[in-house]
């Protein structure tokens, strides 16, 4: 088969630039195609940032609370069409990528058989050669010579596509990940603003009602933590010792019936999940609805719990779901220990041996916190327990 010049410097000149038309099609494309509709929820986003820290600051009002979920499920909606979009012009690329790196790969295969036609002239002896196959010989090793020239950067270019081929698969997996996330926000966003309006009835009063206790419960409890409480000893117990009862439905510190358990070391409040046996029966319904994770419940010491199992697991420790997705976050910004419940055993119990003291603290709301404090034997550990009666 004869190759004419013109056409093998073509052809050498051609493949790598499909290749690179293939590689930037999909960019310029989509980028013309989404560049507006990108910078329109941007701008959205924003907005509705503004909105939400415009209405933090606002009175305490179940009007201006309502305004806070909507405005944040609108952001959440919001960023969820970003992500999707980013999704899609990513997917875009991909596919894109896959074709280019599927063309590409024909195309050197048949640069790969092309070269090895054009090098079995060396095979034929150059005296059994007439001048024109002489001639043809030369064009063809000329020839030759360019394309495998061409075939070193068409290789370098198949190993960079590759390469960003799988950076954009990755990047497309963190996408769906970030997706996922915010579509888990947006539904506990969702079911906070429901809760909220079936607690009050949309009545204001019952609103400021939920507000009092739980600022109390605050006040209360911080008091407790830095020794303000009123205390009597009530002398030795060991671990296991029955020491209290939970409140059996609702008090004037809480919503409903629970236990609030503390760790601290001079003050400071710890983990309780640091010494905490994970040997127990437990639902995890610190999150959205009736019942479903919000909070990680990953406990890792060796203590026994502070109530009988199964047990209900309604709160964790430090920035939890509830102050992030709910009208607590108003209230307090860190949780000091963690809620757990058994709703047919109120039974409270020492987790450790020490030295008990029952005691109590009113409020500025006047709300009486009951509370029972252990004093670890050989050990600068102490634990509380409240929201009992004793």
């Amino acid at each position: 088969m004869k190759i004419m010049p013109k056409v093998a410097k073509l052809i050498a000149i051609t493949f790598l630039g499909v290749f690179v038309g293939l590689l930037t099609l999909g960019n310029s494309v989509f980028a013309e195609n989404d560049t507006e509709k990108m910078k329109r929820i941007t701008d959205e986003i924003e907005k509705y940032s503004k909105t939400v820290q415009e209405l933090q600051v606002k009175a305490d009002t179940l009007s201006n609370q309502i305004k806070q979920f909507d405005a944040n499920i609108t952001l959440t909606e919001l960023k969820i069409d970003q992500t999707q979009s980013k999704i899609a012009l990513l997917g875009g690329r991909i596919d894109q990528l896959t074709s280019s790196l599927q063309d590409l790969s024909e195309a050197f295969e048949s640069r790969v058989l092309e070269t090895y036609r054009l090098s079995r002239v060396g095979s034929t002896p150059i005296l059994l050669m007439s001048s024109r196959d002489v001639n043809e010989a030369l064009m063809r090793y000329y020839y030759l010579q360019k394309i495998q020239e061409a075939d070193h950067e068409l290789i370098d270019k198949l190993k960079n596509a590759q390469t960003t081929y799988q950076e954009q698969k990755d990047s497309l997996v963190l996408l769906e990940d970030e997706l996922a996330g915010q579509q888990k926000v947006l539904s506990a966003q969702k079911t906070a603003k429901s809760s909220l309006l079936e607690v009050t009835k949309n009545d204001e009063q019952k609103y400021q009602q939920l507000l009092a206790a739980a600022r109390a419960e605050f006040e209360s409890i911080q008091a407790i933590i830095a020794g303000r409480g009123t205390e009597s000893p009530g002398g030795h117990v060991n671990a296991g010792d029955k020491i209290a009862n939970v409140i059996q439905g609702p008090s004037c510190n809480s919503n409903g019936g629970h236990l609030h358990f503390i760790v601290s070391r001079n003050g400071e409040e710890l983990h309780p999940f640091s010494h905490l046996s994970s040997n127990v029966e437990h639902q995890n319904c610190s999150g959205s609805g009736e019942c479903s994770p919000g909070d990680s419940f990953a406990p890792s010491g060796s203590w026994p719990w502070p109530i009988n199992s199964p047990i209900k697991f309604t709160q964790g420790f430090g920035s939890t779901w509830a102050v992030a997705n709910t009208w607590v976050g108003r209230i307090y910004q860190f949780h000091n220990g963690i809620d757990v419940v058994n709703e047919s055993n109120l039974a409270v119990k020492a987790v450790q041996p020490g030295d008990i003291y029952q005691g109590s603290f009113s409020g500025s709301a006047g709300c009486r916190l009951k509370y029972v404090r252990v004093d670890h034997d050989n050990s600068d550990l102490e634990t509380f327990y409240l929201h009992i009666n004793y």
